[in-house]
Formats: C-alpha cells, structure tokens, sequence
C-alpha cells in the first residue's frame, strides 16, 4: 500500500473537506433523531391512591359488600319458564277481505295453533333440600321451569304452590345441600337503610345492584292484591323479579316484584328509573309457610276499609295526631262487625304494637291466621276503647264491580255544587252490586272544576251522609247539601265499600263549621 503524505493533502483538500463536512453532517443529524426520539416519549403517572382513615373505611365498607356478594350469589338463581299457549282465533277471521268472500265459511280455518311463550325471572334458595322463593307472575302456567345456579348446574322444578294476591310463588328442585340465603326480618327495615337487590335483569346473569330503602309500606300502584312494598332505589329490571333484596347482614328482607320505569331495555322492556318494589319477606315467608304446610294460602281478615289518617280526618274525628288507620267502612258480617268495630273509628295499635298508618295493619292482618284473636285499642269520636277480634279468612276476591250510571237534577251553589245525584233503586243497586244495607244517592254527573270533583269522586259513588247526616233520597241530599257552606264531611260507597270524603273548598281551613 503506498503511503499518504502531505502532498496527497494537499492535492485532495478540496475533496477530503467536503468529505469530512458531510459525515459531519450524518453525526448532527444523528444526534438530532435521538434527540428527537427522546423528547417524543411520555412518562407514565406514577405514585400510589389515597391513604388516611377516610379511606381505609371505605375500604372496608367495599370488603363488606363484596362479602355478602359472595354469600348470597350462590343461593340466587335465575329461572327460565315455559308455557304452552293455543291461539284459537284465525289470522284471516278479523281481515274483511276474507270475510267479504268466506263469510260462515270462515270457521274452518280456526284451527288451534299453539307456540311457546318464555319468561324470564329470579329466585332465591331459601332451604338446602331445594324450595325456592319467586313470584307467581314468573311462573304463572308455565309446563316447564329451568333453573340455572351460579356453579351452572341446572335443574327442572316443580311448582309447589303460589299465592296470586302477593304474587309469591314457591319451587322445589330435587337435590340436596344447595346453598341458601337466610331470612331477616322486614320489620326491622328503615328508610335510608343499605340493600342490594340480586338477580337476572335482562338475561344478565347474577347481578347485584345497591341502593337504600326509599321508603316502607307502599300500596297506592294497585300491583297485586295485597299491597305493602318496600320502595328501593337499588336498580331493579325486568328478570329482577323473584330475586332477594338483601340487607347489610346478607338476609334477605324483600322478594322484588315491580318497577316503575320507561321503556328503556333491550326491546322495549321498561328499564330502571330509580323505583323499585320488593315484597317484604316476612309476608313471603309467611306465604311459603302456608304453601308448605297446608297446601294453601289463608290470610286473616278484619272485615274493614282502613284508610290513611290525614289532619282533616284527625280532627273531624277528635284524634291527636294522624297515627292509626281510619276504619272507613266495616263489611256486614264481617269479624269487626261481630266485635263492634264502628264507621269513623282510628285503629290505633294491634296486640300492643302501634298502627301508623292504613298500609301498616292490612299488613299485619294478613300475615295472621285465620281464628286468630287480636286486640285492638281504638279512638271512637276521641275516646280511648279496647276490642278483641278473632280475624277470618280473606276471601279471594274483595272488589264489587261497579255498573252504569243514571242521570238527575243537583245543587247549583255551595260547596257541593256541580254535582247531580239520582235516588238509588232496586235497578241502580243491582247494577252496583250494592249491599242491601247500603243507603243513599249516586252521582251521575259531576262538573270537572267542582270541588267535589277536584277532591276525587266520581260518577257511580253513593253519597250514604252529609256531616254524618243520614242521605237516603234525593230530597235529603238537595236540604242538606244547601247547608254545606265550608268544610264538608262525606260518607261515600264506591264499588260497594264505605269510605269517608272531607270537601275543603277553595283551601278553607274548615273552622268549627261541623264541629
């Protein structure tokens, strides 16, 4: 190799700077890409959550949840129900081109078509030899019932009984040591309390929601018969029902049942706003008992409308305060009727236990036995009183059905104007299946800015007592609704049971006018 001197230099500067500028070049650019390269990447947050004793609690109030999580899923199940339905009617029958050209003819095609309906719902374990608590909506005739466990092992079950008036149902399933949830006890709940509701909203399998007790004894949504539902916010959907509501113990204290909601869900199924309602479980359990036992449902029965006691009421009738239950009419007959229980009397206790409300004694009547003996402490016109009644039975249907109505002349002033009453004959009565102990004129008509009509009554009322004065024709009801100035007390009969109206027109405080 021949050696580089200084005249090889000089004779290539030019070359060998040109070169010696571009891989400088290459290094700067090099650098500047790392660089680059470098300034372009992100560092992660990093550093731990939040500590104190604040938080440590809410820890352990998120273990405490988890744990009755645990606890309790396995004794839900989701249920699946099949039934048989036959369609009679011919899909031709109600089209008027094919009756146009068949006419009698068309007969023949109604042929019965059968198909398969699907109901989706909830259960809870509540014995390890396999009964199971549900709603009787979830399996009303239903020819096959599934139920799936959390471990996935299925079962078929059979109907042991079901009670239309709580819509509670008890399931058997052949097996043995199945995980079961436990009772508590639902008169033990209060509003704002903790609970979780479980179950298969949507086909979602074991759910679990959490909300506290909005409120207790609700009965104004005419769900089933016998009405005295927890109210929850814990979000409740369709394939909620029958599941637990569970307390902060894990016991269950309600069975779920009903919503309140909009059509939100899947395929329209109305969603969760916020209002749900649960069975308490110791009417439930009460049911399943009688189921079990006697192959049955008997559940006591008093004989009265009890009404809610509001601060007219209490002073009309020389209360306190608005504790107890208004008796608003006693059926002819009835266990009260035998023991002397009166129109107008407040029911303030059962068996020693204060009564605060109408929905608080229907419920612990019905979660008695028949030829049960109870002790009532009552206020009649504000005077303490003490009656014994041993309770019957309750009969399966309690609602009269209403008929038409006629029509007649009415008072034109006063605080009973704009309504138009007839005398009630044989016609008339039979019409309303009215008791032949039932007196007094029915409302035809009413003017829709009446005061009467603002307060609730309707046409097919029976007007029975003006200010506790007897009405027994129209004559009587025209001289004494001429005289009804200021508040107004009525004895009403709709649908063939008393209750009493107090008419407080244009927000007037009543005074002493009916004292």
């Amino acid at each position: 190799m021949r050696p580089i001197d200084k005249r090889f230099f000089r004779d290539n500067f030019l070359g060998l700077s040109l070169t010696l500028v571009g891989v400088l070049c290459l290094v700067l650019s090099g650098v500047s890409y790392l660089n680059h390269r470098q300034l372009g990447r992100f560092a992660l947050a990093s550093g731990g959550g939040l500590d104190g004793a604040d938080i440590e609690m809410l820890e352990r109030q998120n273990k405490a949840y988890e744990r009755i999580a645990d606890v309790v899923t396995p004794a839900v199940v989701s249920i699946q129900s099949t039934s048989v339905v036959k369609v009679q009617q011919s899909p031709f029958s109600m089209d008027p081109f094919f009756r146009q050209f068949f006419g009698d003819m068309l007969p023949q095609f109604n042929v019965p078509r059968q198909y398969r309906e699907h109901a989706l719902g909830s259960g809870v374990i509540v014995s390890p030899e396999g009964y199971i608590l549900t709603n009787n909506h979830v399996i009303k005739n239903a020819s096959s019932i599934d139920i799936l466990l959390s471990d996935k092992r299925t079962f078929k079950a059979k109907v042991v009984g079901a009670d239309p008036q709580t819509d509670v149902a008890v399931l058997k399933v052949n097996a043995k040591d199945l995980p079961t949830a436990n009772f508590g006890d639902s008169n033990s709940l209060h509003v704002g309390d903790t609970v979780m509701a479980f179950g298969n909203p949507f086909n979602l399998s074991f759910t679990v929601t959490r909300g506290t007790v909005s409120a207790l004894g609700r009965s104004d949504y005419h769900i089933e018969d016998i009405q005295n539902f927890i109210q929850t916010d814990a979000a409740i959907n369709p394939g909620n029902s029958g599941g637990p509501l569970v307390d902060v113990r894990g016991q269950v204290v309600g069975i779920n049942t009903a919503i309140l909601s909009g059509n939100s869900g899947p395929g329209g199924e109305g969603g969760s706003i916020g209002i749900g309602f649960a069975i308490p479980v110791n009417m439930a359990k009460h049911v399943m008992e009688e189921i079990i036992n006697n192959g049955k449902v008997s559940h006591g029965y008093l004989g009265v409308l009890p009404a809610p006691v509001d601060e007219n009421f209490a002073k009309e009738f020389h209360a306190p305060d608005t504790a107890g239950a208004l008796v608003q009419d006693v059926t002819a007959g009835g266990p009260a009727d035998k023991a002397g229980l009166n129109n107008g009397d407040m029911v303030r206790k059962l068996n020693g236990q204060a009564i605060s409300d109408d929905a608080q004694l229907r419920a612990m009547v019905t979660e008695m036995n028949p030829g049960t003996l109870v002790t009532l402490d009552i206020l009649r016109d504000g005077k303490p009183m003490t009656v014994r009644v041993t309770l019957g039975e309750r009969p399966t249907n309690l609602a009269a059905q209403g008929g038409p109505r006629g029509t007649s002349p009415g008072p034109a002033e006063g605080t009973l104007k704009g309504i138009e009453v007839q005398s009630l004959t044989p016609s008339i009565r039979e019409q309303l299946q009215l008791p032949e102990n039932v007196e007094g004129v029915v409302i035809t008509q009413l003017e829709p800015n009446s005061p009467a009509a603002q307060t609730g009554l309707q046409p097919g009322d029976v007007i029975e007592s003006i200010n506790r004065q007897p009405v027994r024709n129209v004559i009587e009801f025209n001289r004494l609704a001429a005289q009804a100035k200021g508040r107004t007390l009525l004895r009403v009969n709709r649908q063939g049971q008393g209750q009493y109206i107090i008419i407080n027109p244009s927000g007037d405080d009543g005074g002493d006018d009916n004292q």
